[in-house]
């Protein structure tokens, strides 16, 4: 089995992410507002940005709002079962090949629903070409649909995310590969070329503070995505993900951890940078070192860039 990750303190400054929408809840004719935005924030400077994960839909989307089956309370799926949605490391490797800085990102991939040893080389081919700049947000999502479409048991789907963690981490890390567990074995088994960056492709593990979690969080995670009441109560989601750490033999220090800051409007509905990002401070005292801005970005490069240069500044000042 890969050994649990060794990885040091977040000592950088923090992060700003966006999220353009690789969905639309019907044609929306062309993707040229998704490619504009990432060509837009790589010249503005926004660290990251991410996209999210559909394969299929069944047809019961309202039981994203149950989070007995991984959902969350309150929640509303943006789409019909009939919307839209591109697959996100097939759109990360396009818009790779649009910029030049910028990290890219999943938030997250339903990583078990692909092959482990595809996903691996998959990861890994896209971090070589955008010359190590992918990030890996996985969890395990809500709808048994999916699951049952690709031919895998929705209530084993922990299990199979972790699987599918370690097969991509033996395979990003050995060079002469070998894994043994009883959903697959495999011994002498070369995959070239690894990840560009040590250790292989940084993991983010979505996910509710529970034990298995947890688990995944402490061997695979460079970062932590919240879920659930985490969201909502970031302080109170932070010290209990802390504990758990600690409780699992694994130095808080050395999990990152994002959230959302929530936009505060002008009077025209409008985005208001100032009192947005004065939110940010607080809770970079709190550990949070990624920051997600729910932004509208205006059509076009030209105004998508001025529109996110101005919200990189005030993010800057707000936190520096």
């Amino acid at each position: 089995m890969p050994q649990p990750l060794a990885p040091q303190p977040h000592d950088g400054p923090p992060q700003l992410t966006i999220q353009p929408r690789n969905f639309a809840a019907e044609d929306p004719g062309g993707w040229n507002q998704l490619v504009d935005t990432a060509v837009a924030a790589d010249a503005a400077g926004i660290d990251r940005i991410i996209v999210s994960d559909h394969v299929v839909f069944g047809e019961q989307p309202e039981a994203y709002a149950d989070p007995k089956s991984g959902g969350v309370e309150g929640g509303r799926q943006p789409t019909g079962p009939d919307g839209h949605w591109l697959e996100p490391l097939t759109t990360l490797a396009f818009l790779a090949g649009q910029t030049e800085r910028v990290r890219l990102g999943t938030s997250i991939l339903l990583a078990a629903l692909r092959r482990p040893v595809v996903l691996a080389k998959t990861a890994a081919t896209l971090d070589v070409l955008s010359g190590g700049r992918l990030d890996l947000g996985v969890g395990v999502g809500w709808q048994k649909e999916e699951y049952e479409a690709a031919g895998l048991d929705f209530a084993s789907r922990g299990r199979q995310l972790d699987h599918t963690l370690e097969v991509c981490r033996t395979l990003w890390t050995e060079e002469r590969a070998g894994y043994d567990a009883p959903e697959l074995s495999f011994d002498g088994i070369h995959a070239m070329p690894k990840p560009v960056q040590p250790g292989g492709v940084p993991v983010w593990v979505g996910g509710t503070v529970q034990p298995r979690a947890m688990e995944r969080l402490a061997r695979f995670g460079t970062g932590w995505i919240p879920w659930g009441p985490a969201v909502a109560d970031p302080l109170r989601g932070v010290r209990e993900m802390r504990q758990a750490m600690e409780d699992l033999g694994r130095d808080p220090a050395t999990v990152q951890v994002t959230t959302y800051l929530r936009g505060v409007r002008d009077d025209n509905g409008e985005l208001d940078l100032a009192p947005t990002m004065s939110a940010a401070p607080p809770l970079v005292e709190l550990g949070i070192t990624d920051f997600k801005v729910p932004i509208a970005v205006p059509d076009g490069v030209g105004p998508a860039t001025e529109r996110l240069t101005e919200v990189v500044a005030a993010f800057q000042s707000a936190v520096k």
